[in-house]
């Protein structure tokens, strides 16, 4: 089957962002600014989701940036997308999520484990925005744990029928196309896990959203139920038994935009806090001139540099078609810790004006809560990433890896 070839990718080290970078960086950036920007503090107190943006996002070719040509997205790399994700949360991380969940979780996970039938089938309308894509993984009862899941796809002649709830669910009630995992064979345990493409509008499917969140208000996070749901057998993604494989790649395509959306909240911190140092007086100065200021902000100098490379170098694996789970774990880890921190001092340096929604910091540390503990918890990243070091875990060949860039036709995935 003709597909996606992995190519070698230049080994030359190169900071800088090239002129699709840029173009990305800019495109991403004005729409922030000039669209989202002007509303968003209503939108945060009222916990409204804009379809409006998402439509416009695709307009704009974002909901397919790092997808072929061949499916309908731009073909760009996946620093591209990184630089997306950054411009993106700098202004909140609602419009983030919509990347993450859309092309991370989603539509990659279809380009990396799909048939071509379903390529053709469900990408072009995914990069083009005509759909949109959502993961349904968590579950009531199953976190990080995902092994105690409880959904279930029992074999019905040519389809199977799914049961079972997801909850924690970004894009929930507004998403078209969900990748749902599910038990075929429980006794195997993780190898008893299968993934299914799951659309709207099949009988027994059903979604609610969920109301009350600390952050992410300005995003739609939700739950689906499964009841007696059929799904044709030609929707399963990959082999039977794959699903826990399928699950933690795409996994390593969400961490890695989570990892460069907090960098842009990190980015974010450091202007709201140069703008107000330099503007409020305190004894008789600037606040910019007290050293303990000077310090806060440059931690946040500190970690967005080292995130952002962090980030770069899990991208430059994936643009070179390598096993990045270490990397992109790591870059994970270091950024949204550090996204935490940096909007705690942001805060601090606002003192009592930081602590209302007058200013925009109060609302980055409440979204930079969350993005600790979806996409791998700060805990369990923790623990991979001494497991590597000790020699405890190593990655695995898989039956198919995310195709490198630039994207040729060849052989299959």
């Amino acid at each position: 089957m003709a597909g996606l070839a992995v190519v070698e990718v230049s080994s030359k080290v190169d900071f800088a962002l090239s002129e699709d970078h840029r173009m990305v960086q800019r495109i991403a950036r004005e729409f922030a600014e000039r669209e989202v920007l002007p509303h968003i503090k209503d939108h945060d107190e009222q916990g409204l989701f804009d379809q409006g943006h998402v439509r416009r996002m695709g307009e704009l070719g974002l909901l397919g940036i790092c997808l072929p040509e061949k499916y309908g997205g731009m073909g760009l790399d996946y620093i591209s997308l990184a630089v997306a994700c950054e411009e993106l949360e700098r202004v909140d991380t609602s419009l983030r999520v919509v990347l993450s969940v859309h092309i991370g979780l989603s539509s990659l996970g279809i380009l990396q484990w799909g048939s071509e039938e379903q390529r053709l089938r469900y990408l072009p309308d995914l990069a083009q925005g005509r759909r949109i894509g959502a993961f349904g993984l968590t579950e009531p009862n199953a976190g990080t744990d995902v092994a105690a899941m409880e959904t279930t796809a029992v074999r019905d002649g040519d389809h199977y029928v799914l049961n079972g709830e997801k909850t924690w669910i970004s894009l929930a009630d507004v998403g078209d196309t969900f990748l749902v995992f599910a038990y075929t064979d429980k006794t195997r345990k993780h190898n008893g896990i299968s993934a299914f493409i799951v659309e709207r509008g099949t009988p027994g499917f059903s979604s609610s959203s969920i109301h009350g969140k600390l952050g992410v208000r300005a995003g739609n996070t939700g739950s689906f139920v499964l009841e007696d749901c059929p799904v044709s057998a030609a929707n399963m993604l990959g082999n039977e038994g794959e699903g826990f494989k399928i699950a933690m790649s795409c996994l390593d395509n969400g961490r890695f935009t989570v990892a460069a959306g907090a960098t842009g909240l990190i980015q974010a911190c450091i202007d709201a806090s140069v703008k107000y140092a330099n503007e409020r007086q305190s004894f008789g100065v600037p606040l910019a001139k007290h050293q303990l200021v000077q310090r806060m902000i440059s931690h946040m100098v500190r970690d967005v540099e080292a995130s952002r490379l962090l980030v770069y170098r899990a991208g430059w694996l994936k643009n070179a078609g390598k096993r990045n789970t270490r990397e992109t774990a790591l870059a994970k880890w270091y950024a949204t810790c550090a996204s935490f921190e940096a909007a705690s001092n942001a805060i601090q340096i606002h003192g009592a004006y930081g602590y209302s929604n007058e200013y925009p910091v109060e609302r980055y540390l409440r979204n930079s809560k969350g993005a600790v503990i979806y996409e791998g918890t700060r805990e369990i990243l923790e623990v991979m990433i001494g497991s590597y070091a000790l020699g405890l875990r190593e990655d695995k060949p898989i039956r198919r890896m995310l195709p490198g860039w630039p994207y040729t036709d060849g052989e299959d995935l």
